[in-house]
């Protein structure tokens, strides 16, 4: 029986995964430089800060890193504060849990500013306990503590909270703590689609089709 749920944001919740995997070149754009191709492909495994250095050293960028990463930051806040729109069956499946007394909880890997502004102007804020941030509590979603965190807040065990997470890695985590997983859909987000679908307790492609009664 669920009697909590705790929500991904990216990908999930917001539709936002598209700018993470256009970011550097989105960048490069404004200032009128070509990206290369596969750019994209290529800045996928680095932090922010590694990020900025290649695209300053790689493209002769007249500024330093620093300013690199300060610009990629800015367009990013600008991104998640003014245009990125929730996805599609969010805010229905969201009412459909407060209208029944399940208390929600987010557990998200962006920065705490970023999301609450989204989260604030689509009108959806409201519906969270807490926002849960991996930046602020120092550990990744490869460990369960950001999922059991958000639990405890709830006031709720385990094994009756749902985790919607659409990254496989994510939801293996939670499903390995004893969570009650699904696994959500995004055109821009996970590559193994197959592999989150056989993970997940239940998997869709929309939000609005979960059958959250039968869990």
């Amino acid at each position: 029986m669920c009697n909590g749920a705790i929500f991904d944001l990216d990908g999930v919740v917001l539709d936002s995964m598209s700018i993470w995997n256009d970011l550097g070149a989105r960048y490069l754009r404004r200032l009128g430089v070509a990206p290369e191709p596969g750019l994209n492909e290529i800045l996928f495994s680095m932090s922010m800060e590694q990020g900025a250095a290649y695209l300053q050293t790689r493209y002769a960028l007249p500024m330093t890193a620093q300013e690199v990463g300060a610009g990629i930051e800015e367009m990013l806040q600008d991104y998640y504060y003014n245009e990125v729109p929730a996805k599609d069956g969010a805010p229905e499946l969201l009412a459909f849990l407060a209208e029944r007394g399940i208390g929600m909880a987010a557990a998200t890997s962006s920065p705490r500013a970023h999301v609450t502004r989204a989260l604030a102007r689509l009108g959806l804020l409201e519906y969270f306990t807490e926002i849960f941030t991996t930046g602020e509590i120092g550990v990744s979603k490869h460990k369960p503590d950001i999922y059991r965190m958000a639990a405890e807040r709830l006031g709720t065990a385990p094994c009756e909270t749902v985790v919607f997470e659409d990254s496989l890695y994510a939801l293996q985590t939670a499903k390995a703590a004893g969570f009650i997983t699904v696994g959500v859909y995004d055109a821009n987000g996970e590559a193994d689609q197959p592999g989150l679908k056989k993970a997940a307790d239940l998997y869709v492609k929309c939000l609005g089709k979960v059958p959250i009664t039968e869990m």
